[in-house]
């Protein structure tokens, strides 16, 4: 009977520490969609998943770590991360933009589930947990990793913010091998301690269009750094052995612009991104296919840690 007892004990703490959380949010292709015709997108359910640390204690308000996961979804190293931060006392939230969508991958195509869908999804999610009574909504860090990256960083630019309506602002943001070469025309970005980890020889999302990035937001007086791993591709903080991806886009000569209203074109020819087909004939001319993935065991530890110090100056520090 006391073992029965125990058990219900410890299932109970176990769904308070670990809460599914649920959210309208919609389908909008491209940041034009946001900015210009957002009340008409199609709704999407979506949720995610809220994990406490181990010594839950239902009286205290949370700090907080929203995660986004890359075209590969989650990934077991993205969930290594959290698990830090949940040890340091830190909540954490798994975004599942994917899987509520019924999406395995994008990698091939980066069309079913785009960056502007997912940075509704932050946003609608942080609404929806800066009311929970456990999390500290003034210290909420956003990170993610390759597409999530990119959510993390272009999720501070202004014009979709105030085209979401949402005055809820990021503590920190942590953005990992993201994709950094679009560049709007209007430099107008919520100015939130930013930091890029990525790899010097990341072939999928080049580290020099980062570096580009960094001096832009740099010289227009943003907190925004970057650092660059030597002899590290994409997913260095992986265990995944190194591998090619021969569908995958590289982007190492692509650089695209972004209009105040939020269409997206390539730099060279003008070409719009702004649906799946234009999208894909765009990326035909400006990227190439084939790129390598896989671990850097060394620069892996190197991340760990600088994420543990980053995020605990941002989230814990009083």
């Amino acid at each position: 009977m006391k073992i029965i007892f125990l058990n219900i004990i410890l299932f109970l703490s176990f769904s308070i520490s670990n809460q599914r959380i649920d959210f309208i949010s919609a389908n909008p292709f491209s940041f034009n969609d946001i900015i210009t015709n957002l009340q008409d997108q199609e709704s999407q359910n979506v949720y995610g998943n809220l994990k406490f640390p181990d010594n839950y204690d239902s009286n205290k308000k949370y700090p907080l770590v929203i995660g986004v996961a890359g075209s590969l979804d989650w990934t077991p190293h993205n969930f290594e991360y959290l698990e830090m931060y949940r040890k340091l006392g830190i909540a954490t939230f798994e975004l599942n933009s994917f899987q509520s969508r019924g999406i395995q991958t994008t990698v091939g195509s980066q069309t079913e589930v785009t960056v502007a869908m997912i940075i509704l999804d932050v946003y609608k999610a942080f609404e929806e947990l800066a009311n929970h009574p456990n999390i500290d909504k003034d210290k909420v860090g956003l990170t993610g990793w390759s597409l999530g990256g990119v959510v993390t960083l272009y999720s501070a630019w202004k014009p979709l913010k105030d085209a979401i309506g949402t005055d809820l602002k990021f503590a920190s943001r942590l953005a990992f091998y993201p994709l950094c070469i679009a560049i709007p025309n209007k430099i107008d970005f919520e100015d939130t301690p930013t930091h890029i980890l990525i790899g010097e020889i990341d072939d999928w999302t080049p580290a020099d269009a980062c570096i580009e990035y960094q001096k832009i937001m740099n010289d227009n007086g943003y907190d925004f750094n970057i650092t660059v791993y030597e002899n590290s591709h994409h997913g260095f903080d992986s265990d995944v052995e190194l591998t090619s991806i021969e569908n995958a886009y590289s982007f190492n000569d692509c650089r695209l612009k972004i209009k105040d209203n939020g269409i997206v074109t390539t730099k060279r020819l003008g070409f719009p991104l702004t649906n799946p087909t234009f999208q894909v004939i765009a990326l035909a001319f400006c990227a190439d296919r084939g790129a390598t993935l896989g671990k850097n065991p060394v620069t892996r530890e190197k991340a760990f840690l600088f994420s543990e110090q980053f995020i605990s100056k941002h989230l814990l520090s009083k």
